[in-house]
């Protein structure tokens, strides 16, 4: 059986669409890994970006910010339609959710 997430919807949702790039919404959830696979990416293509001269870094460096997006966004979008788990495997869910049988995570 699923169980509801004792972490706030809202401040997971606004974590994720405001600093969604740096991880604060895995922090906050206790996905600690994951969180720092987002501030990682986030950090290493800032650097690539802004400190190098080479082309090629500052390529990779736009590679790994258009992942950290992509995820982002994705987790952002998993959020919203109340269909992420929180670091102990429950749910976090929107006000009004119900929790279905059939739901498979």
């Amino acid at each position: 059986m699923i169980q509801p997430s004792e972490k706030s919807y809202a401040t997971a949702v606004c974590f994720s669409g405001v600093f969604g790039l740096l991880g604060i919404q895995h922090f906050y959830l206790g996905r600690t890994l994951l969180g720092f696979f987002d501030l990682g990416l986030s950090v290493g293509a800032f650097v690539l970006i802004f400190y190098n001269d080479s082309t090629a870094e500052i390529v990779f460096g736009m590679l790994l910010l258009a992942i950290d997006v992509v995820h982002s966004i994705y987790v952002l979008v998993k959020l919203l339609a109340g269909e992420y788990e929180d670091g102990e495997g429950r749910l976090v869910m929107y006000p009004g959710q119900k929790i279905r049988s059939d739901n498979v995570i």
